[in-house]
């Protein structure tokens, strides 16, 4: 079937929850990916910071292939070995002490917040409460849900919580919102979806001592920011700060859904045997396909690539806005995680068409944000022909803006 009919197909039985472009992918290589027609584009997007490594890694395929061909699932049941194996190389990496797995990042968040509050529960202590940030995007199952925090996302669904949004960088707020009721504050190195805000210089530090001032549980969700896309394999090494534990997900099996939540030996035990679970975590397949993806970001040093071909991409975005002041705002982010901010009254969902048209893939963040996140694998050659395109594009913009005010004058 080639796309139209596709496409029509979709309109039909695909539920409606979805904007999806009009770009029906068949296959892919490296950081690029190919529809059913042939068209060309070069994902800039990665999936959503999901495929680290690209499409087809002969590396990632072959571990996939040969797991596949022996066993898929068996459950929790049982023991497999590249659970085990995962568990103890992702401890090895982090400095975590315990590992559980599910299957995405919500689910990765929401065992976060049911870690904390039984945590507390079980020691007879009937805190609750959960600080997060105004932006923030941890997920959209309910619990993931009450900590994201952007009402949009949470309205329709009724009471959610207890927690409490502040201001993202603003240690007084925090510290005005603690109290003897708090359970935990969840933090995002990078606010991702909300906008590619990253952390103030010593604010996860601020966090971490209110935290211990208070008693409460400082957790990190790594889901978009871990796996070496900031240029490091946690988005948070190298603060000087220390979680009571983090979810990661996104790029941790290059595609492969997975989730998983690291914690310390404190707590170990916030989780007993029948208060959580996961049907498919922790599967023979997602495990091994984690693996690969690990030996690859080492065999082929991603991680420190992401920080080299990261700053490659931020001062071509600096560029960007020198060169379009009237759409440009600005530039921000971290690694290979960045967005160029477009000027009030552009809407980055309605820019995002033309990208695509031109041969490149972006995802918006915020409402007024292009998010580049492409695969670790990327070149500098690849990111500047997204350069390039984009350049084309904020110049149609400009051109556009600079003619509709000569028509007021």
């Amino acid at each position: 079937m080639k796309s139209d009919a596709l496409l029509d197909s979709a309109k039909k039985h695909l539920y409606g929850n979805y904007k999806p472009s009009p770009f029906v992918v068949e296959r892919g290589k490296g950081c690029e990916l190919f529809d059913v027609d042939g068209k060309r584009c070069l994902d800039l997007a990665a999936g959503v910071a999901v495929s680290s490594v690209g499409h087809a890694h002969p590396v990632l395929v072959k571990a996939i292939a040969e797991q596949a061909a022996k066993v898929i699932h068996a459950s929790n049941y049982y023991f497999n070995e590249p659970n085990i194996r995962l568990a103890e190389e992702l401890c090895k990496r982090t400095g975590f002490d315990r590992a559980f797995f599910c299957n995405s990042g919500a689910e990765a968040n929401e065992a976060l917040l049911k870690a904390a509050r039984h945590h507390f529960y079980a020691r007879g202590d009937k805190r609750q409460r959960v600080i997060a940030f105004h932006n923030a995007f941890h997920g959209r199952t309910m619990g993931a849900l009450s900590m994201t925090g952007t009402p949009k996302y949470r309205e329709g669904f009724g009471e959610m919580g207890p927690v409490t949004h502040v201001a993202y960088g603003d240690l007084d707020e925090v510290k005005r919102a603690m109290g003897a009721d708090v359970a935990a504050v969840i933090v995002e190195p990078v606010q991702g979806e909300g906008g590619v805000f990253v952390a103030p210089k010593g604010f996860l530090a601020g966090l971490r001592a209110l935290c211990n001032e208070n008693g409460a549980l400082l957790l990190i969700d790594e889901v978009q920011t871990g796996v070496g896309r900031l240029g490091r394999f946690l988005g948070h090494d190298g603060m000087g700060v220390k979680a009571d534990a983090i979810a990661l997900a996104k790029g941790l099996a290059g595609g492969v859904p997975i989730g998983a939540m690291l914690t310390t030996e404190a707590l170990a035990g916030a989780l007993p045997p029948g208060t959580h679970g996961s049907t498919f975590g922790g599967n023979p397949l997602a495990c091994s396909a984690s693996l690969a993806v690990l030996k690859i970001l080492d065999d082929e040093k991603l991680v420190s690539g992401a920080k080299e071909k990261g700053e490659a991409l931020g001062k071509m975005l600096d560029a960007l806005v020198s060169e379009f002041p009237q759409v440009c705002e600005g530039a921000r982010g971290d690694g290979l995680l960045r967005g160029l901010v477009l000027q009030k009254g552009f809407v980055a969902r309605d820019v995002l068409p033309r990208i695509l048209q031109l041969g490149v893939m972006l995802t918006a963040a915020g409402e007024r944000v292009l998010r580049f996140s492409p695969p670790l694998v990327v070149s500098v050659a690849e990111l500047e022909e997204g350069a390039s395109v984009l350049r084309k594009v904020l110049g149609e913009l400009q051109a556009k803006t600079q003619a509709g005010a000569a028509a007021t004058v």
